[in-house]
């Protein structure tokens, strides 16, 4: 039965445009009563129109969000109550961190966490009263993974995932559930940083239907969840802990014992799922930290000779805990508080214990002048600690606007005064270190503490925002949830907890201190270094990261519903099938998203061939051959090409068509088959999700001379599909014949890796097709010659000239939506590059075969490295400047093995 919200009055946020029409005209369709909120009149007044006209209830609201009981009000005296409330309003103001104003980091505050504050907060004692209410949180991709240029927006966009967990908390016995989305769909908002193109896909009815459906009394369980969402495309996402490492809590627990087990730290082999602080008991961890022998140590051991850092909040708890460990490491130390007495004396402490120390009193808020007293006194900054808080519990029911603004501004505010300060610092002298400070609460949510958790999980987006924009300038940043003895977990913790956590309160930053070791040394042994999350208590460390479920692809093809999202939740919550995976980027968030873009359907027909060892399955999938497709080209392409991957105005053969040599570079066949090859549908496979589609292979073999101009016509079909039991592999070929003489000039095949769509009882071993399948492994030598090209910053602008019109390789704020600081290079553009390396060296060859390790900016240097084998050759590619394989399992197959290049 349709889902009807007859009786139900709903309250949309920033509803005068895209997703929050979408929502309002989707609540007015079936029923319910409609407050359309926008600051802008005209556009809600439009909204509530429509509605009216389709024959609804709605009304206008133009009450800032901030002022959550005027909106609420409308609600109230419109429509006698209010049962749904949907936190939608929202604004940009984007800009690199180091150029933020402090305007533009409150006005998103404002906006985002204070405006969904506010207006839960008005309607909380109504859903109380009435023992229903739906609230849905608006997050997004930048607040669970960190996007380059919005620290602010990443911050306020995760603080709203602890909100939820919080909330869903304190609700859970009045019937009033919370839920947090983060969704991708075409507004005001998103055109401003995503291309047309992209935008098409996005539409805010992919997002409405879960929003229906989490919120309809018989619809679904969202309480405390999370959900990614859009193009047609939903999944939940959770948090997955490492089991992590534990440590005798003796004098043995240092940073180099740390160093010395960190891989135990990061291991997520059998993972834990957390839902609330205590689970995975910690306690029995802290009790074994204490039968442990002494802890081995890494060597050399890690110190902080010469190096400078400031701590907040370090008057007491941790924060001293931090003083007196840096200080016995050699550091200088700012021991900043709002206590004189406290700051004053932890400093003594450090001088005492031999160590460099300088009290700095005054609030986190106050970052400038932390730093100068750095400064002042010591020269320099290298490590910022931001430590400081404070305590104002109370449930969301008797929390008051004062309690919650005191919170926000110490914890989150004070953290970004104080990494403001710092990073003009570190970027000049291209080092820093910042150790940010969420809590345990502020990852799983806690009773009675919305504006702590809120402010701690908001950190959590803003250090991960800031760990990719100080990628290039060697600043790392990373972010601990403590437990420990402290006086503000005094006020809330058991007595048991705290005579386990007191015992070991200098210990507790251990865990960390290793990261800032590596980093005081300039040397990382390990590229996950910045942009992590870990818990730590006592003796016990482990590192936290998302999963995201399979989750459900639906048919961009088709109206999306409610009662579609209720058919599909099983499967969009399911994190048991095989098919999860662990995003840790905005780029790697969306992957499934955009992967949904072809997504026509389950009526959609599959591709070709025949092989007596293929499932039933399989064999009804290759019956159908998709219809040829035709590609022209002239010398002008040829040239475009040649130049896309490198060849210069001094190869005439490559670059002038009058030249007597005038030719296609080999791997010039990889871009007749480009449009044919990505057309064959997959979806015959089970539990197939084009999230989980992966390029992971491509293989050229060139039957015939190249022509400089012609019409080819390129014929696909599958060629074979292997069931690897958790995934299927599924070979695609291409092949490219003269379109008026039907003779072959080149076969493409392309390896595909699709997760979660395995065990359909095929063929599990693949059959051997020679050059197309070989492992291509380096012979145990140095190599017979190695060439280096430094690619030009134009590169991506000038290859997509062939072809490939993806903005990620052209567009800054289509990269940036992607996690990338700047667009990445085509894949088939550093395949070619490499192939010429090779026709350079050891002259023409007959097929060329890669695999794709990694991405490749532009600008930066590929070194490819070549080992002649007979008439193979096989080789590698590294990106130089970061040590990175690119291209693996590579071999050329050379046309005539005794002729050396001419070239």
């Amino acid at each position: 039965m349709p889902l009807s919200f007859q009786g139900h009055t709903v309250v949309v946020t920033g509803a005068g445009g895209g997703l929050g029409r979408s929502y309002c005209l989707l609540y007015g369709s079936r029923g319910a009563n409609v407050v359309v909120n926008d600051f802008n009149q005209e556009a809600a007044q439009k909204v509530v129109d429509e509605i009216r006209l389709a024959g609804g209830n709605a009304v206008v609201n133009n009450s800032s969000v901030t002022d959550g009981g005027a909106v609420i009000k409308t609600a109230v005296e419109t429509f006698g109550t209010v049962t749904i409330l949907i936190n939608n309003a929202g604004i940009l103001q984007d800009k690199g961190f180091r150029n933020m104003s402090d305007k533009e980091w409150d006005q998103i505050q404002e906006v985002h966490l204070k405006g969904a504050f506010s207006c839960t907060k008005a309607a909380w004692p109504i859903f109380r009263k009435q023992k229903f209410g739906r609230i849905v949180n608006t997050a997004s991709a930048a607040g669970l993974f960190g996007n380059f240029g919005q620290a602010n927006y990443s911050a306020a966009k995760m603080g709203l995932v602890a909100f939820t967990k919080s909330l869903s908390r304190e609700g859970a016995k009045y019937n009033i559930h919370s839920i947090a989305i983060a969704p991708i769909a075409a507004s005001a908002m998103t055109a401003t940083i995503m291309p047309p193109e992209m935008l098409e896909h996005f539409k805010p009815e992919y997002v409405a239907p879960l929003v229906a459906a989490v919120t309809h009394p018989d619809g679904v369980d969202g309480n405390g969840r999370v959900f990614v969402l859009g193009a047609g495309y939903v999944s939940e996402i959770r948090w997955e802990r490492s089991r992590g490492a534990i440590f005798r809590t003796d004098a043995s627990f240092t940073p180099s014992a740390v160093k010395a087990r960190w891989k135990e730290i990061t291991d997520f082999t059998s993972p834990e799922y957390p839902q609330n602080m205590t689970d995975g008991n910690i306690v029995e961890k802290l009790e074994k930290a204490k039968s442990l022998f002494r802890n081995p140590q890494a060597s050399p051991e890690v110190r902080f000779d010469g190096k400078t850092v400031i701590i907040t909040g370090a008057g007491a708890g941790l924060g001293r805990a931090y003083a007196l460990m840096y200080g016995r490491l050699g550091a200088n130390v700012v021991v900043n508080d709002v206590s004189e007495k406290g700051a004053t004396t932890v400093a003594e402490e450090v001088k005492k214990a031999g160590g460099k120390a300088v009290a700095v009193i005054c609030s986190a808020e106050e970052g400038e002048g932390i730093v100068k007293a750095a400064l002042d006194n010591f020269g320099t900054v290298h490590v910022l600690i931001a430590n400081a808080g404070i305590l104002r519990d109370k449930s969301f029911t008797a929390m008051n606007e004062a309690e919650w603004d005191s919170v926000i501004a110490v914890h989150l505010r004070g953290t970004y005064q104080c990494a403001k300060a710092v990073w003009p610092i570190f970027q000049k002298q291209k080092f820093g270190r910042i150790l940010t400070t969420s809590s345990g609460v502020g990852i799983y949510g806690n009773f009675g503490q919305t504006n702590y958790t809120t402010a701690k999980a908001a950190i959590i987006g803003l250090t991960k925002t800031l760990a990719i924009e100080g990628k290039k300038y060697n600043i790392l940043v990373n972010v601990i949830a403590p437990s420990a003895g402290t006086a503000m977990t005094m006020t809330i913790c058991l007595i048991s907890w705290l005579q386990l956590w007191a015992t070991s309160q200098v210990q507790v930053c251990a865990p960390i201190v290793l990261r800032w070791a590596n980093g005081a040394h300039h040397e990382v042994d390990n590229e996950d270094t910045s942009g992590g999350l870990f818990e730590v208590s006592g003796g016990w460390a482990a590192q936290v990261r998302w999963q995201l479920a399979g989750g459900h692809g639906f048919s961009v093809k088709k109206t999306l519903t409610p009662e579609d999202i209720k058919a599909k939740w099983p499967k969009i919550t399911d994190f048991d099938d095989g098919r999860t995976s662990n995003p840790s980027s905005a780029q790697e968030g969306m992957e499934p998203l955009v992967a949904n873009f072809s997504n026509k359907g389950e009526d959609e027909e599959a591709a070709s061939d025949h092989d007596p060892e293929d499932s039933q399955l399989v064999k009804d999938a290759k019956k159908d051959v998709p219809e040829p497709t035709e590609f022209s080209y002239s010398e002008r392409d040829v040239i475009l090409y040649n130049l896309g991957i490198g060849a210069t105005e001094k190869e005439l053969q490559w670059t002038f068509e009058g030249d007597e040599d005038f030719a296609a570079l080999p791997t010039f066949g990889v871009i007749p088959q480009f449009g044919a090859s990505s057309g064959v549908p997959l979806d015959f496979l089970p539990n197939f999700n084009p999230a989980k589609l992966l390029h992971g292979e491509q293989y050229l073999s060139i039957k015939a001379p190249i022509p400089t101009s012609g019409e080819l016509v390129n014929e696909a079909r599958l060629l074979e599909v292997l069931d690897k039991n958790k995934a299927a592999t599924v070979t695609a070929i291409v092949t490219t014949k003269d379109k008026h003489t039907g003779k072959v000039i080149f076969e493409n095949q392309s390896t595909l890796v699709i997760r979660g769509s395995g065990g359909f009882g095929g063929k599990t071993k693949g059959s051997d097709r020679g050059a197309a399948t070989a492992l291509n492994v380096p012979p145990k030598r140095t190599p017979d010659a190695v060439i280096e090209e430094k690619t030009s910053g134009s590169q991506a602008a000038l290859y997509r000239l062939s072809g490939d019109y993806n903005p990620l390789h052209i567009q800054p704020e289509f990269a940036a939506v992607g996690g990338f600081d700047r667009p990445i290079l085509h894949g088939l553009c550093f395949m070619g590059i490499s192939g010429k390396h090779v026709l350079k060296t050891f002259g023409p060859f007959k097929d060329i075969k890669v695999r794709f390790a990694s991405s490749v900016y532009p600008g930066e240097t590929l070194v490819t490295e070549m080992w002649k084998e007979g008439e193979k050759v096989i080789f590698q590619t590294k990106v130089k400047e970061r040590g990175t394989i690119v291209l693996t399992s590579a071999a050329a197959t050379l046309l005539d093995a005794g002729t050396k290049a001419k070239l």
